[in-house]
């Protein structure tokens, strides 16, 4: 099939996804989405009739002239017919969502506004696994909702969060398995599949463990998560994620390792998995003389198979279909019936799943499929010129990938991998080893001895993997800064069109083509230096920014705290800020590696929100009373390996070569239980850190009673003001504290008008002179000659 008539099936699959998207983010007007479209459908294909009519009725062509004269409307009928298509897939994918709105809508309201108490009696559909906060999350099919004496039937899916000490017959909670979850319903995100989200606060109960090929695949899973557990090393628990997906034993910092290297793509279910599989099917079936139709069918019996072993998910299920298209196009040797059955493959699954539309994963999946049939050749035969072929093919496939999956992965961190290539060609073919063995290993779970055997040669490939992962994460300036949101995607999305086409234009071509590589040229230059020049400062310069002797940095990340202290090489952080990214460029710019005093003075988003920065690096824990919740993120730190105490007046503890007091909260306080008011206030002086005070988000109340018992002992050199300067605070408190600089903590713009005036005042009448990081940016403070110095970012 020619390029361009291969290319006439992609603006179907592209307006059944906007379709699709437009129907399931308003699924209200899906029926009119629909009802437009089949409107549409039906003009056209009326247009379409009329003109073969006409072309059928029309006298030879010998007596019309040339036949230039047909080719308008030869190419006017194509647009039409590529009109009707598109038009009735998406009408098709709006009409789905329109069909199942009502029950949807239906089971919605018995979430209301979040915290309505249900029972639901479900079977789980997709992969149970275990959250940053140490609860469990899965996918279910709901069949009955109870909520007070009503019960209603259903069949949506939900998704249901527990914590795993709420889960009765844990070790048969899987894939398969009928549940019943009790505890609370709000509403799930528009646009994504599932209806509502249950936190099972009351528990989740296995009615009757997975049956049937759901058991025997449960099963071999298990077996090889047995078969890794004596293994040495992070890299065993990379075999069964490689092998079948499963990462649950695989480390938080691996984990994270693997991520920064842009090797994550190894351990998810993927279709080079699927294709891998497939692939030994085909080969198996052809040795042994089978014919064309036996081989297919051997390997979709194969693919089937697979897809139960791993769990047949949604994301799975995607894979398996992107596998079996990109493996017909290898096998054809045609990269344009690749793209044609391509985009029909994202049409199907869009009508059968319209909810794919919204689905990142989905997108990846689409985008690095096409990437690879349409510029890993080109790109190859670029690189070629300057690099030995073998070299040019093994750097195409994972630099196509990697263009045309980066700007929808700047939607989740607006930062560019530099290294993401590089891991990828050094694991990339350890990846395949480990995953046939590992899958061999899986189902050799009937022999042990084989099992073991297997299990240990896979261990090879999979550390080789996990120690390039953890080298390349732990490379200087791994990660570069980039714009955020939709214009940080379409500015990456920009940047390499423009490396594709320096790299896959040859040196010859039309005017046009040579001012379009000298424009690539100065683009990919200028903006190559100001990314490398923007993460030099943040990261391996940025120290270099930074006064050698500070002990007090009180780093910029918006509407939040978080506070860096050192003193004789030792590190506390008082609070993480509401995102993980610029605490993790703070971190970086001030070279610091390990959190030794971690003090989370209570578990507001804005001082909670960045831990992700931390995990996995922090030596103890200091923290206030809290809920659930908050609970649950100090059980998240100490199983990353923190020692967590909670603080209560009076505790103290060394830092280096300074000494830190708790000074709040009262232990068992019933008056200030948890919240602000309770926040952890804490006394930080000596060896090198001025007399500093950080007071939290303590309101008036409470300031009143700390001032009181007596336990401040001023002056302060430093106090970190409390609740971002907002308007609750008592005067007499500063009055008492005597600080010499009064640091504040807030973001530009913010919501809350903090600082408010009224504080402003309070500290400008103690005679604080007054560092704000919505004005200053980082700040940065150190004991010199007898006083206080600051360092502002924006202001010197």
């Amino acid at each position: 099939m020619p390029r361009a008539a291969a290319l006439r099936l992609v603006p179907v699959a592209a307006l059944c996804w906007a379709a699709a998207g437009a129907a399931t983010l308003a699924p209200a007007v899906a029926p009119w989405i629909a009802l437009a479209l089949w409107v549409i459908v039906a003009l056209a294909a009326v247009a379409v009739l009329t003109l073969s009519v006409r072309a059928g009725s029309r006298p030879p062509r010998s007596a019309r002239g040339p036949g230039l004269l047909r080719m308008p409307h030869n190419a006017l009928r194509r647009a039409l017919v590529v009109t009707v298509l598109a038009a009735a897939a998406s009408a098709a994918a709006a009409s789905h969502v329109a069909w199942t709105q009502p029950e949807r809508a239906s089971i919605a309201d018995l979430a209301l506004d979040g915290g309505r108490a249900v029972d639901v009696r479900a079977q789980v559909v997709g992969k149970v696994e275990r959250r940053a906060d140490g609860t469990l999350a899965f996918d279910a099919r709901a069949s009955q909702f109870a909520t007070g004496t009503e019960t209603h039937a259903a069949d949506v899916e939900i998704t249901v969060r527990v914590a795993i000490d709420d889960v009765d017959r844990l070790g048969q909670l899987d894939v398969g398995a009928a549940v019943d979850a009790r505890g609370t319903a709000a509403p799930g995100r528009p646009a994504e599949r599932s209806v509502i989200v249950v936190w099972a606060s009351r528990g989740v109960d296995v009615v009757h463990a997975p049956e049937g090929p759901t058991a025997v695949a449960a099963g071999l899973r298990h077996g090889l998560l047995r078969a890794v557990a004596g293994l040495p090393g992070v890299g065993a628990g990379l075999v069964p994620g490689l092998a079948v997906g499963d990462t649950s034993i695989v480390s938080p910092a691996l984990d994270a390792a693997m991520k920064a290297a842009s090797l994550s793509h190894l351990t998810a279910v993927s279709g080079a998995n699927c294709a891998l599989v497939v692939g030994m099917a085909f080969a198996l079936a052809a040795a042994c003389g089978a014919s064309r139709g036996l081989r297919v069918a051997s390997g979709l019996a194969v693919l089937v198979g697979f897809v139960v072993l791993v769990t047949p998910e949604p994301s799975v299920i995607r894979a398996a279909a992107m596998a079996a298209i990109a493996m017909l196009a290898v096998l054809l040797g045609r990269a344009g019936v690749g793209i044609a059955l391509l985009s029909t493959a994202v049409t199907v699954l869009l009508v059968i799943d319209p909810w794919l539309a919204a689905s990142l994963g989905f997108a990846l999946s689409a985008a690095a499929t096409a990437a690879l049939l349409l510029c890993a050749r080109p790109l190859a035969a670029g690189l070629a010129r300057a690099v030995p072929r073998p070299l040019a093919l093994a750097v195409a496939v994972p630099l196509a990938a990697q263009l045309a999956c980066g700007p929808l992965l700047i939607l989740i961190e607006p930062t560019v991998p530099v290294y993401g290539v590089l891991a990828n060609l050094l694991a990339g073919p350890a990846a395949p080893v480990a995953t046939v063995l590992g899958l061999a290993a899986c189902l050799a779970a009937p022999l042990p001895w084989l099992q073991s055997g297997l299990a240990a040669l896979a261990w090879v490939p999979a550390s080789w993997i996990a120690a390039t992962a953890t080298t390349t994460a732990g490379l200087p300036g791994d990660a570069l800064p980039w714009l955020e949101g939709w214009p940080g995607a379409a500015a990456l999305a920009i940047l390499g069109l423009a490396i594709g086409l320096v790299i896959a234009r040859g040196r010859g071509g039309s005017r046009a083509q040579w001012l379009a590589r000298a424009g690539s040229v100065c683009l990919v230059a200028v903006v190559t230096g100001a990314a490398l020049g923007a993460g030099a400062l943040s990261s391996i310069a940025g120290r270099w920014t930074l006064p050698r002797d500070w002990a007090v940095l009180a780093c910029d990340v918006g509407q939040g705290d978080a506070v860096l202290l050192r003193s004789a090489g030792a590190v506390a952080l008082i609070d993480t800020g509401p995102d993980p990214e610029p605490l993790a460029a703070c971190l970086s710019r001030a070279g610091i590696e390990r959190i030794d005093l971690l003090v989370l003075t209570h578990y507001d988003l804005d001082h909670i929100g960045g831990l992700a920065a931390v995990r996995g690096r922090v030596g103890t824990v200091l923290h206030g009373p809290g809920d659930a919740e908050g609970r649950a993120q100090i059980t998240a730190l100490t199983a990353q390996g923190a020692r967590a105490t909670e603080a209560s007046a009076g505790l103290t503890g060394s830092l280096g070569a300074a000494r830190w007091r708790v000074l709040w909260p009262k232990p068992g306080s019933r008056a200030f239980p948890e919240g602000n008011d309770a926040s952890v206030v804490v006394d930080v002086r000596g060896g090198g850190i001025p007399p500093t005070l950080a007071l939290g988000d303590l309101s008036a109340s409470p300031q009143r009673v700390l001032t009181a018992s007596g336990a401040l002992a001023p002056p302060y050199a430093i106090v970190k003001v409390a609740h971002h300067g907002s308007g609750d605070q008592d005067a007499a408190l500063y009055v008492a504290a005597q600080p010499a600089v009064a640091l504040v903590t807030v973001g530009t713009d913010n919501d809350y008008d903090h600082p408010r005036e009224e504080t402003l005042a309070i500290l400008d009448a103690v005679g604080a002179r007054i560092a704000r990081t919505d004005q200053a940016g980082a700040i940065a403070l150190w004991s010199s000659e007898g006083a206080v110095a600051i360092w502002r970012e924006r202001g010197g």
